[in-house]
């Protein structure tokens, strides 16, 4: 039996609601019709609301799909109702399914044809969205700590227990290695400059500072951004689509109270002691280098590290690690609850957390150091 060709009639229910018979087989072999002819219809006649009848309709496949999609696409666009319940069963699934993942498209081509101020402008354009969103989630995170030491935040003490256990004992390992390694390099390239000078003893100084100031800090704070932010915008995001941050809602629940504030305030308490433990481990990893490669005694290596640091040099570090903690917990709570609604979305938000992370961190270490040198700290 030969595919009975695809129709479709747009008829008038009332003054700003439509109709859209479809009949026949709609199958890609079959010679769909074009969907630009149905959204020239719509605009025309300015509908606020389109239905289908699909009691004519016979065989379909992906071209019924695609063409329903378009006028779906449009029907959003111009804010129209998109009434599917005149559609099979299977029909609305898809359409459903589709509109559930976001489609992938060219969008990095589309911009690199782009002409560069029209480039520039669309930047600037996410920029000033993305900054207006990100200073309303700031907001909601201070009333959130005031309503905290008001007594009225309210959380489950259990869950601030354990994101302290994950953001603290949990990451001693990978902060250890880290440091202890980082302590090794800045020594071993210290070592090669001073030793021409024959001032190897100056190596003590240079890793005590060094760590002390600037790379424990920030070291432990971008494993906290890999590790913690990464994982907060992962939690965060999935509970989005599960619905599970409405479902709090519904419940009476402030979700920056609930899920929020418990996660940055285990971040602001377990950084300060993650970046003085590995202050510590970062002289050690500089001293190893120091005695076992330098020829320098032990007594000599810990003297000068004593006579370079102070307490004022610890605080200003554990300063930086505190700011820098309260900002990784930020990024990776505000890209989770920012996420879409789909395992798409939830993989976008936890790279853009991490990014975004240590993209403040960057910036935070290069505005605290400016301060420190103008205080003359």
């Amino acid at each position: 039996m030969n595919p009975i060709k695809p129709k479709y009639e747009l008829s008038e229910i009332n003054a700003d609601e439509y109709q859209l018979n479809l009949s026949g087989d709609w199958t890609t072999l079959n010679q769909v019709p074009s969907y630009h002819e149905v959204i020239d219809e719509l605009n025309n006649k300015n509908s606020r609301a389109i239905k289908f009848d699909s009691s004519d309709l016979g065989k379909w496949d992906s071209g019924l799909l695609v063409f329903l999609l378009r006028i779906n696409s449009f029907a959003e666009k111009e804010k129209i109702k998109f009434d599917d319940h005149g559609l099979p069963e299977g029909v609305r699934k898809l359409v459903k399914l589709a509109n559930a993942v976001p489609v992938v498209d060219n969008q990095e081509k589309d911009e690199i044809d782009m002409p560069l101020l029209d480039r520039i402008g669309s930047a600037s354009l996410r920029v000033k969205g993305s900054a207006g969103d990100m200073l309303d989630f700031i907001g909601q995170v201070f009333l959130s700590f005031s309503r905290m030491f008001t007594g009225k935040a309210i959380f489950r003490r259990s869950d601030f227990l354990v994101y302290m256990q994950q953001a603290g004992a949990e990451a001693i390992l990978i902060v250890t290695i880290i440091n202890l390694l980082i302590g090794l390099i800045i020594a071993f390239v210290g070592a090669v400059q001073l030793k021409m000078f024959g001032a190897e003893i100056y190596v003590a100084d240079l890793v005590g500072l060094g760590m002390v100031r600037e790379m424990s800090p920030m070291m432990t704070a971008i494993i906290m951004a890999g590790r913690s932010g990464a994982s907060y915008a992962a939690q965060l995001g999935t509970m989005m689509v599960n619905e599970e941050i409405d479902a709090l809602i519904t419940f009476g629940f402030d979700p920056i109270d609930f899920l929020v504030l418990p996660r940055l305030m285990a971040l602001v308490l377990m950084m300060p002691l993650l970046t003085l433990y590995a202050d510590f481990i970062g002289i050690i990893g500089g001293m190893t280098v120091g005695v076992g490669m330098l020829g320098i005694s032990f007594e000599q290596y810990y003297e000068e590290t004593i006579s370079a640091l102070s307490p004022l040099t610890f605080l200003l570090g554990i300063v930086k690690g505190t700011i820098y903690g309260f900002l990784v917990g930020f990024a990776g709570c505000y890209r989770g609850m920012q996420s879409g609604r789909s395992s798409a979305a939830v993989g976008a938000s936890t790279t853009s957390a991490v990014v975004t992370g240590i993209i403040m961190i960057i910036v935070a270490s290069a505005v605290t150091t400016i301060i420190y040198y103008v205080m003359g700290w």
